[in-house]
């Protein structure tokens, strides 16, 4: 008889790409999870797993078991969900997807008051690529995400997967002391070309807005520093090597030498939560949304401003 841990295992492979990348996601280590599938392969007289380059390649038969994989790993969250409706009672494992600022600046509040009010619950956060997060969920890889989007980069909810409003994040332009614009009561979009630009690296839902904004005002963005953290871009202004376009949340004080000059019309990504359609009736998803939309308007308020 297949064992369920180890198909899950396989699934997390094939989903996340890498046996780090599902220990991560899965909260075992490396090791433990190379265990499992390589009892998997025991079990069934069969190679599920080749090595290709740095990483792994499924084989035929691997991508065989995880569809069967996908099935019954669906049949217990259905059974999982029923058990915890019936009681009522936010409990068992919830894993969440959270991008870096929301994980940083959002979550940990969250999380402490889930845990204070429901001992049951066991909430387990991945900091993770909010695109790459959409994916995850409607694979069943994670219970919950919670994402952003822009005004000009919608995001997109695949068919299965529903979503709520969290709240809305402004963005603000750093400046470097003694820049043009710093000490102004705003600044237009179309007054930003010219401009060199800090900023995350392209496939990043900041990078594209940006450079669509800018386009669409008529300039060519010169993007001359590129980090995926933005304590790292508010570094770079600091070091007067260019200006930036930074959300509030997850932010923290600025350093001296930077200046925050509102935009007009100020820059809003929206936040999200996002689980699947099949797990709406958990009792764990309803309250972790509503406790994430109740902490929302606390936490924009101590943005920094």
């Amino acid at each position: 008889m297949l064992d369920l841990q180890r198909l899950r295992a396989l699934h997390a492979v094939s989903v996340h790409g890498t046996v780090g990348a599902a220990a991560v996601a899965l909260g075992y280590t490396s090791s433990a999870v190379s265990q499992q599938i390589a009892k998997l392969e025991r079990e069934t007289r069969t190679v599920l797993l080749e090595r290709e380059g740095r990483g792994v390649r499924l084989t035929d038969e691997a991508h065989q078991l995880v569809r069967a994989a996908r099935e019954l790993l669906a049949i217990v969250e259905r059974a999982e969900t029923e058990l915890e409706e019936r009681r009522g009672v936010p409990a068992g494992r919830l894993t969440i997807a959270a991008f870096a600022s929301a994980a940083r600046g959002l979550m940990p509040p969250v999380l402490a008051d889930l845990a204070r009010r429901h001992p049951a619950l066991d909430t387990r956060l991945t900091e993770i690529d909010p695109h790459l997060s959409v994916d995850l969920v409607a694979k069943g890889a994670v219970d919950l995400v919670v994402a952003h989007d822009w005004d000009i980069a919608p995001l997109p909810a695949p068919a299965g997967v529903d979503q709520a409003v969290v709240g809305d994040d402004l963005c603000d332009l750093l400046v470097p002391e003694g820049h043009p614009f710093a000490g102004r009561a705003a600044v237009r979009r179309e007054e930003l070309g010219g401009e060199r630009w800090i900023c995350q690296p392209p496939g990043r839902v900041c990078h594209e807005w940006l450079v669509r904004t800018l386009r669409a005002a008529g300039h060519e963005p010169e993007i001359v520093h590129q980090a995926d953290e933005n304590p790292t871009l508010v570094a770079l202004v600091a070091a007067g090597l260019g200006i930036a376009l930074i959300p509030r949340l997850g932010r923290g004080p600025l350093p001296a030498g930077v200046v925050e000059v509102p935009l007009d019309p100020i820059p809003v990504r929206r936040l999200y939560a996002l689980w699947r359609t099949g797990a709406a009736r958990r009792p764990a998803i309803a309250e972790t949304v509503r406790t994430l939309r109740e902490h929302w308007p606390a936490v924009s308020a101590h943005a920094p401003r």
